[in-house]
């Protein structure tokens, strides 16, 4: 029988989100991460880190948020078996489970440096729109560049209303929808190779049940650096990147249209960008 490839994708993804080291507190991270190098925290919640730093500040910022990931991962053992009290499928081994819900948790921490919304939205549990948003960024993580496009033009305020204005009435959902499809038969292909059905993860090295350093270094954090270069190009975000994302977007198939630049949507004053509501 034919495996689903996207099926199996989002099994994972929903085992990995069962963790509980993956939910990461907006508020108490930014605290943690910025109370030594502002004052005015009240403003950091409300607007955003980008409301103090520029693009460069944020991206070392980033950097010391994924080197620091990095380390710690080194010391967690995935053949210990998971966490008191979780239990997840059969199908799924326990080290895929946690290594990608540690990267989930990885990305929503990078996107709180470069200004994203709080995920989790004070709930308990992920809203479809959040677990579609974490699901965007993996993609992001594995190189599709349709999904980083996704994310920074659905995210600004002045680029979704001139995506709004493009020919053939392109639709939001449309686009959203038709990017996630992309990146969980990506994941899934990935996941469906034929050593998988051995059990053997090739995608992750694993040495003596505890990660390894190469797993690290040539796996989570290229992973990682690869979302911190997409979501910080939406820092002051131009007319110009929106151009080129809608190019992206047109050359993987997602959004099929005619588009000419609107000379009446400008984003050259960056103030217009900087505090808008990113999902």
């Amino acid at each position: 029988m034919a495996i689903n490839k996207e099926s199996v994708a989002l099994n994972l993804i929903n085992e990995s989100l069962k963790l509980p080291f993956i939910k990461v507190n907006r508020s108490d991270f930014l605290t943690k991460t910025f109370s030594n190098k502002i004052d005015d925290m009240p403003k950091l919640l409300k607007e955003g880190p980008q409301a103090f730093f520029s693009k460069e500040e944020l991206d070392r910022i980033a950097s010391n948020v994924i080197n620091s990931n990095v380390l710690k991962s080194s010391s967690i053992s995935f053949a210990s078996g998971l966490p008191g009290g979780v239990a997840i499928a059969a199908t799924i081994p326990a080290d895929m489970a946690q290594f990608y819900g540690y990267s989930l948790k990885l990305a929503q921490e990078i996107s709180y440096v470069y200004g994203y919304q709080n995920i989790w939205a004070n709930q308990d549990e992920l809203t479809e729109d959040a677990k579609n948003t974490l699901i965007l960024y993996l993609g992001i993580m594995f190189g599709v560049s349709s999904a980083g496009s996704t994310i920074r033009i659905l995210s600004n305020k002045l680029a979704l209303q001139a995506l709004k204005q493009l020919p053939n009435k392109t639709l939001t959902k449309h686009l959203y929808f038709t990017v996630l499809k992309k990146v969980l038969a990506i994941f899934g292909t990935k996941l469906t190779k034929a050593t998988f059905a051995k059990g053997v993860f090739k995608i992750i090295p694993v040495v003596g049940g505890v990660i390894s350093g190469s797993m690290n270094y040539l796996s989570l954090k290229p992973m990682a650096n690869k979302l911190k270069d997409e979501l910080g190009k939406s820092i002051n975000y131009t007319q110009q990147d929106f151009e080129q994302d809608i190019k992206i977007l047109n050359e993987e198939d997602v959004l099929v249209t005619e588009y000419e630049p609107n000379a009446t949507t400008k984003y050259s004053d960056p103030s217009d960008i900087n505090h808008v509501d990113k999902i």
